[in-house]
Formats: structure tokens, sequence, C-alpha cells
């Protein structure tokens, strides 16, 4: 692995520090952006932030510049968010920049990639996602929505549920089952939909946390008009993946609590013997989380190493995934732990570091259930990076309707 940039691309690292440093204040360890993820105050403050960056040169890099973007490199791309990440800004709200935008370029037509990707990229429209069911969540492939042919246009029934601000969003990408007498992967078809559709109900889900940016989603008899629909009818999962594959790269990138906090708070810390940074078992954890942080970056590295060459990365990102949501658990247990009788102070304003141990103890469960649970995590890089055999899918070539059937 060659971790030095190209010239070139250091040039560009320094174009992307130039911007930052000129439009966002520098973080500072233990420091966060100022508006929590689930506010609703944080939607027009992403919404400046997007449209900078995309004034700047910065906003789709990746994307072509007949769609808006700049035409620019995987490479550049992650150099940016290298860089970005020094500094506090505010975290996208909704799936457009990350999971939608790779989805529409794969799959949408050019008059569609037009329309749509522009206003992604500055920050005007929000999309959501519309995957995740009561009974398909893990095994998105058991969902039940139904999507019927109605001439042009197909009929929706059914509900999703932990759609991120979809109570904000626009659109939203949705899969649903079109053909249940075919295998579950075999019989779902993909589209995208205008969330002011009639018959479309949102409700939001009040979380532990405090704030409300899951929901739930009901349709009842939506009309969607056959030109939204993505990929060929009964290969919806085929489109599904493109999607989940990069909500997976985003969720391996997490808000903190990480390895620089917890090293600071053991810093400031006073334990009945001494200052924490000194105790022997605290040293051995702090040991243990660097030691995950030092490979979450050198694989994090080696995917970078495979985009400068022009190669496609692997699975490598469900092992980045993994890691660090057990351990940003882990973490902010631990800090609050170090907190003591502080640990229940939440204010950001008077709470030690800005209360990231409490926010992190709250937001970390949902680490390791979104974009795949630590099992469905544990299966891909079982069978994908050390070559296991396959888990027994007795279900996989079974007709939908004859599960339905057998579970009710």
């Amino acid at each position: 692995m060659d971790f030095d940039d190209a010239p070139e691309e250091a040039a560009y690292r320094e174009k992307a520090r130039v911007f930052l440093e000129a439009a966002a204040e520098k973080r500072a360890p233990g420091q966060v952006y100022g508006v929590n993820y689930g506010e609703d105050s944080l939607l027009p403050l992403t919404a400046a932030w997007q449209s900078s960056k995309y004034d700047a040169g910065f906003s789709g890099i990746t994307i072509p510049k007949e769609f808006g973007g700049q035409g620019g490199t995987r490479m550049q791309e992650a150099i940016f968010g290298q860089e970005e990440v020094k500094f506090l800004t505010p975290r996208h709200i909704g799936s457009g920049p990350t999971m939608v935008l790779p989805t529409l370029l794969a799959w949408a037509t050019e008059k569609q990639k037009k329309r749509y990707i522009p206003p992604i990229l500055k920050g005007e429209e929000l999309w959501c996602q519309l995957f995740s069911e009561p009974s398909g969540g893990s095994d998105l492939a058991g969902l039940r929505t139904r999507a019927e042919r109605d001439g042009d246009d197909w009929v929706v029934n059914g509900q999703k549920i932990w759609t991120s601000n979809a109570h904000h969003a626009k659109y939203g990408i949705l899969i649903a089952r079109s053909d249940p007498a075919a295998p579950k992967h075999k019989g779902l078809t993909f589209f995208f939909i205008d969330m002011d559709t009639p018959g479309i109900l949102v409700r939001g889900i009040k979380q532990i946390a405090g704030y409300s940016n899951f929901n739930e989603v009901f349709f009842d008899n939506v009309r969607v008009p056959d030109s939204r629909r993505l990929g060929k009818v009964g290969e919806g999962w085929r489109v599904a993946i493109t999607t989940l594959m990069n909500e997976r790269v985003v969720a391996g990138i997490r808000p903190r609590p990480d390895f620089d906090e917890i090293f600071t708070l053991a810093q400031q810390t006073a334990l009945e013997n001494g200052p924490a940074i000194q105790d022997a078992a605290v040293r051995a954890k702090l040991a243990k989380w660097y030691i995950q942080s030092r490979g979450i970056t050198y694989t994090r590295l080696r995917i970078l190493t495979a985009l400068s060459r022009g190669e496609q990365p692997g699975p490598e990102n469900s092992i980045t995934k993994l890691v660090s949501g057990f351990k940003r658990q882990e973490i902010s247990h631990y800090g609050m732990d170090l907190l003591d009788s502080a640990g229940p102070m939440s204010d950001p304003e008077t709470a030690p570091l800005r209360g990231i141990f409490q926010r992190g103890l709250l937001d970390s469960p949902s680490d390791r259930i979104g974009a795949g649970t630590d099992e469905i995590l544990r299966n891909v890089i079982a069978e994908r990076v050390l070559g296991l055999p396959q888990e027994i899918r007795v279900d996989k070539d079974v007709a939908f309707n004859a599960i339905e059937d057998n579970v009710s």
C-alpha cells in the first residue's frame, strides 16, 4: 500500500483545505457540531453547507459534469472527505448525496439524471430511503409492501419503518414486491416517488435521544407512474444492492465519540488513585481502542489505494462498519463510567466534552443495526473476505407467497 499522495492528489488536498479553513471552524478533540443530527433546525444548515460546497466545486465530485457534478475521481472524493471531517460542519441529512446519487447514476434515464441530480448536489431537494419494514429489515428481501401494475401506473400498498427524515423529504426511493409468486429476491421492483403523492402518510417515531428523525411511512393505494421505475420489473434487488453498498460505506464513518475523545476524557478525569490516564485498567482499554482505530484507518487506506489505482474496493467496508459500531458503543459506555456523577449531564453547554458520550450512548445502538446488523456483516466477511461456505438459505428459491403461507 502506498499511503502518500501523488502530486496531483496533494494539490487537490491543499485546495480542499483552503476552502474548508475559510468556510468552517477546525474541530478540536471532543468537539462536535452544535446541532444534533435529529433536530429540525439542522435542515437549513445542512442545505446551506451543501450549497457552499457546490459553489466551491466540492459537491458531486465524481458526478459527470453534464449532470451538475465536477467530473472528478473517486480518490478526490475520498480526499475531500478526509479533510472535511477535521472541521465542524453540519452532517448531511437525507439519503440523497450518499445513497440516492449512486443509484440514479447507475439506473436512471439521462433525462431523469439531468432533472434530479443537480438539486441534490445543491442541497435544494431532500430524499429518503424507503426500504425497511416491520417484517423485512436485516432480511430486506422479505419485505411485503406490494406494487401492482394498473395500466401506466403501479399501485403501492404497505408500510415502511425506520425511514430517516421522511417528514422532510421531497422524494423517496422505494422497493416493493411486484410478483409474490417469484422467489423473494426476484419478485421485487424499484421506484422513486414524490412524497406528496396522495395516499402517503408519514408518522414520526419518538427516539430515546429525544428527537424524531425516524418515521413510519404508510402507503394506501399510492399511484406511481411506470416512468418512475428504476431497472427492469422484477429486478429491483439488483438496483437495491447499488443503494445498500453505498449505505454501508457511509455507515462505517459515524459521528464521534472515538479514540480522541475517550483519550482526552482520560487525561482530564481524576480517579481515587490519581489521573485516569495513569490507571492500568484505563490504559488497557485505551490501548485496545487505539489498535482498533488504527486497524480501521489502515483498512480505509487500502480502499483509498484501490481507488487511486482505478480499482473498485471489495467488501472491506463491512469490516470497518462492524468494528466501528461496536467500538463507538463501548467508548460511549466507558466515557459515561469515567464521568461518574457528571454522566447524566447532557446539555452541551455544561456537560464535559459537550455531552458527546451521552449522545453517543443513546445513538450507538443504531450503528450496529442500520446498514447491516453485526450478524449480517459477519456473514458478509465470512463469505466474501474469508471465502467460507455460504450460510444455508432454505427459502432462496421458494416462491414468496409460499413462504408467507407457511409463516401465517
